[in-house]
């Protein structure tokens, strides 16, 4: 059969409509609170801006945040997924801030006391590993950028009893979210040449290996986003370096602790 060009054209414009549609459908899925917290006008400037990179409201929505939930965020750094967390979980809900104690260099990240601002009520600081065996049992712990700040040498982690702990801290059915820098597959915590590892010397981590070490801990592999992949980020450069920072491959992943 051959079709003529104008039925081909009428069939390029239908996709057309069709892919524009989907996008809408895709925005529409994002619930009104989330929407909302995103755009509430408390949020710096500094964090917005950052939107288009970090996508927020996908983020919400990929880990389930709702109203009335406890959060316990990792390593807030500036308080960035702490402010849009405070306004999704809302007056009902709360969001334990975790930075380890003492912070210092990445681990500190140039925290930001969250809980002080105003507006953000629902917001408490806390320290680990301590946090997390005082706070109350959390729906979502969340971590954003810093996992492999866990394996930084100078911190010296336990990481698996860091991941145990974790577990511990969910409710039955809770969700760990992991977002991280990519690295290279396969380089794992194997040292180069002068001992350091890919955390210290990049600042990102292997996916395979984080996905393993996580489910050392009792936890099940519940979902994966590609939405803050970027393909033209060779995993090789530190995070930090301006040729890519704001815009590395990041993995998202969702982890369930079973009920």
């Amino acid at each position: 059969m051959r079709l003529s060009v104008k039925t081909l054209l009428c069939g390029v414009a239908l996709a057309g409509v069709l892919a524009t549609g989907l996008a809408a459908a895709a925005i529409a899925d994002i619930p009104g609170y989330i929407t909302a917290a995103v755009a509430d006008p408390s949020r710096p400037a500094k964090d917005t801006v950052r939107d288009a990179a970090r996508k927020p409201g996908e983020m919400m929505v990929f880990a389930h945040v709702k109203p009335g939930q406890t959060v316990i965020e990792l390593l807030p750094g500036g308080g960035y997924f702490t402010r849009v967390l405070s306004k999704v979980v809302g007056p009902t809900g709360h969001v334990y801030s975790a930075n380890i104690g003492g912070g210092s260099g990445d681990a500190k990240a140039a925290a930001t006391s969250v809980s002080a601002e105003p507006g953000y009520g629902n917001v408490t600081d806390i320290k680990l590993p301590e946090g997390l065996l005082t706070a109350p049992k959390a729906d979502i712990v969340w971590t954003a950028q810093n996992y492999h700040d866990f394996h930084l040498a100078r911190l010296k982690i336990n990481v698996p009893a860091t991941d145990k702990l974790i577990y511990d801290s969910l409710k039955p059915g809770g969700e760990f979210i992991v977002i991280d820098h990519a690295a290279v597959d396969g380089t794992g915590l194997t040292p180069d040449d002068k001992g350091v590892i890919i955390p210290d010397k990049l600042h990102r981590i292997d996916e395979a290996f984080a996905k393993k070490e996580i489910e050392a801990a009792g936890f099940v592999l519940d979902g994966e986003s590609d939405a803050l992949r970027n393909p033209a980020d060779s995993r090789t450069v530190n995070v930090f370096d301006p040729s890519i920072r704001g815009h590395t491959d990041q993995f998202v992943l969702r982890f369930r602790k079973p009920k």
